[in-house]
């Protein structure tokens, strides 16, 4: 494969709903630039992207794909993403490396939420882009719809380049109000005849060229000096201005195509070439330190991770991007993330499920290496002696979770293996081995994420299992002040057990008052790793009990608190003083007295009209505004309590409080009470009491389960 300097690279991320057919329009830009001899589909499962059996399955993408094509001298690495949301850890990396963005809007549908999630992204990451409204041969297409949705969403900055000469099963031609072109395309698509735009649609045109014209000029002082003493823009100073203005994001370039029929992807591609930034122009990325990264094409070679691919036989596949110099095969470089030296050895040109070795990788192009010991997603591979870390991608949080069930004992530590390579693979995922719960709990983006999960540890890592319910991380604490005291005492021959332990309880609370009969002679404070506090306070007078045992009594309570009484969850915010108690000089031991205190702490808790407590979660959901009553009348069966709202156009912010118990199955349900068309991110708040019906319930399942 040719090597490109990085002025003729572009790379260019897919984006958009499920269904808006970005997958099909990289298949035809494949096929329409002659990469690729025969058009693949998707009811053929023979496309280049969405190549996995599960892909297939499901005939939707749910891996992004790193393909790449020649139009013209320029190269133009696409990657073709996933427009679920469940699987967004797909999209986040490729939009970290591309350099201009296409937004695929279904003509029937416009800007729905998958579009909405990715376009927030690009404005994050300061992407150029550009919007294709696809699929305008559909019987109910709405070309015009699309538009004013994308402009009401999008701003001001969409500006209309082609638009449809007819929709609905008569679609067969595109007039480009840049060119001032008619398109015609024969039945079977490909190359257009170029034709004057017809007469019925001249005014539309110009209108829509002057538009255009007016939009690009107002975004450079120069050109708008030109366009007021001309009266119009050459080609070329409408190419320069369009380019700036793209890199700026201060337009949006709005293209009509039929991917399926294979219309129209071509003055795409031209566009791509003409005016698309290519690596060196495009936005830079960010050190961790904030500090912007220079390409330079003659400098030290540098190296972004991406994604992480695994493939049979070859192992772990990981993408990069190239941000300095030229990477080879042979070069060591250090990964800064752990500081250990890689070797480079296979470098890959990457087309699909196809490959091709690579001698070298230019600045601002993408490719993948195999073989890199201790390396991954978000690490940075650079030489010895400088110092530079790429800011890594951030990965959205989970929004729902569930627990693992194997089939077969034993498999254990296989599960462990799977998973640990599931997420290095997707980041997007989380593990959680919970001692608390005893659980394995996977955390996804949705239910569809899960399954995915799922599969691959079925297919892949042979493993039987079953998802069930997690269990809820609950709190205990109490609500009333107690004094309590326990005598442990144990003979059988010999040596015995002997130690008896006095304590006041007390719940946790600022200012707390002091008591008269207790001397405070030593006072610890601390801040436990599963939230909350304990103050542990020796109050000992007389030497009843020695200083030596005071550790011993500290971890019986300790002990209790990390199981406790109620529902074996874990203890917090007391404050626990320790004022009498009694030993004896021979079977008096730290054994004794933390069994003593863990019996002493056991019986005061219950005593102490003991309260259970939940973890509670800050949500915001995003929904249009005709699912708005649907979607808070669900939060308050939940338990939910609204705490604001906020407003984006035809799109609403809910925000919420609600019960971590009430949301493991949210997502799916959000899905369908809105179409869809909703999503939400969650994020622990803190935690609350239960009410006295689910605190009955939880003793008594915990009852039932020390009895089994």
């Amino acid at each position: 494969m040719n090597v490109y300097k990085p002025s003729k690279i572009r790379n260019v991320v897919l984006l958009g709903h499920a269904g808006s057919g970005k997958t099909t329009l990289a298949e035809t830009m494949l096929f329409e630039s002659g990469s690729k001899k025969r058009r693949g589909s998707i009811e053929q499962k023979n496309t280049s992207s969405d190549y996995h059996e599960i892909e297939h399955e499901k005939e939707k993408s749910v891996f992004s794909s790193l393909l790449n094509l020649d139009w013209r001298g320029s190269k133009i690495n696409l990657i073709d993403t996933p427009g679920t949301a469940d699987y967004i850890g797909e999209v986040v990396g490729p939009l970290r490396v591309a350099d201009t963005a296409i937004f695929a809007l279904n003509a029937e549908y416009g800007v729905e939420v998958g579009t909405e999630l990715h376009w927030k992204y690009t404005e994050k990451y300061n992407i150029p882009s550009l919007i294709i409204v696809n699929k305008p041969d559909n019987e109910f297409s709405d070309f015009q719809k699309a538009v004013d949705m994308a402009k009401e969403r999008f701003g001001r900055g969409v500006v209309v380049v082609q638009y449809p000469y007819s929709e609905g099963e008569d679609f067969h031609a595109i007039i480009d109000v840049l060119k001032m072109t008619m398109y015609e395309f024969p039945e079977d698509g490909g190359k257009p005849d170029k034709l004057p735009i017809p007469d019925s649609h001249k005014a539309q045109a110009d209108l829509l060229h002057n538009e255009l014209v007016e939009a690009v000029a107002e975004n450079d002082e120069t050109l708008l000096d030109l366009y007021l003493e001309q009266g119009e823009l050459t080609e070329s100073q409408m190419r320069e201005g369009l380019h700036q203005s793209l890199l700026n994001r201060d337009i949006f370039p709005l293209f009509c195509c039929c991917a399926k029929r294979n219309m129209g992807t071509g003055r795409v591609m031209g566009f791509l070439g003409n005016v698309a930034p290519n690596p060196l122009e495009a936005n830079p990325p960010k050190t961790t330190d904030g500090e912007t990264v220079k390409l330079k094409s003659d400098g030290d070679p540098l190296m972004f991770l991406w994604k992480n691919s695994s493939e049979s036989h070859v192992g772990d596949m990981l993408y990069f991007k190239s941000y300095g110099g030229t990477v080879k095969p042979g070069q060591d470089l250090i990964n800064h993330t752990t500081g250990t030296g890689v070797r480079l050895s296979g470098l890959y040109w990457v087309n699909g499920n196809k490959r091709g070795e690579a001698n070298k990788v230019p600045t601002g192009d993408l490719a993948a290496a195999v073989k890199l010991k201790n390396t991954g997603v978000n690490d940075t591979l650079h030489p010895k002696g400088r110092e530079i870390e790429i800011e890594p991608i951030h990965f959205p949080d989970p929004v729902i979770r569930t627990a693992i069930e194997l089939k077969h004992e034993g498999e254990e530590d296989k599960l462990g293996n799977a998973l640990h390579q599931l997420q290095r693979e997707d980041p997007s995922m989380k593990i959680e081995h919970s001692q608390e719960l005893k659980q394995v709990i996977v955390h996804g983006q949705g239910e569809e994420h899960l399954a995915v999960i799922k599969y691959a540890l079925k297919t892949r890592f042979n493993l039987e299992l079953e998802y069930i319910q997690p269990k809820i991380p609950y709190r205990e604490t109490i609500t009333k002040t107690v004094r309590t005291e326990y005598k442990h005492k144990k003979q059988s021959g010999g040596a015995g057990q002997y130690a008896a332990v006095s304590m006041l309880m007390e719940p946790l609370t600022d200012n707390m008052p002091e008591h008269d009969d207790l001397k405070v002679r030593d006072t610890q404070e601390i801040d436990l790793e599963w939230g909350g506090r304990l103050i542990f306070r020796n109050c000992i007078v007389g030497g009843v009990i020695d200083n030596r045992f005071m550790p011993a009594i500290l971890k019986g309570i300790m002990e209790k608190m990390e199981t406790g009484p109620l529902s074996n969850c874990r203890v917090r915010d007391l404050r626990i003083s320790v004022y009498d108690g009694d030993m004896h000089s021979v079977d008096s031991n730290d054994s004794a007295f933390r069994a003593a205190a863990l019996m002493a702490f056991k019986k005061g808790f219950m005593d102490a009209k003991p309260k259970l407590m939940e973890p509670i979660y800050n949500i915001e959901v995003t929904v249009p505004a005709n699912y708005m009553g649907d979607v808070m009348s669900d939060i308050s069966t939940r338990r939910g309590q609204i705490m604001g709202m906020d407003s984006e156009g035809s799109i609403q912010k809910i925000k919420a409080q609600v019960p971590l118990e009430e949301l493991d199955h949210y997502a799916t349900r959000l899905k369908s009470i809105t179409q869809g068309s909703a999503r939400y991110s969650r994020e622990f708040s803190h935690y609350d009491q239960v009410p006295h019906d689910i605190q009955q319930r939880v003793m008594e399942e915990t009852m039932d389960m020390q009895e089994v």
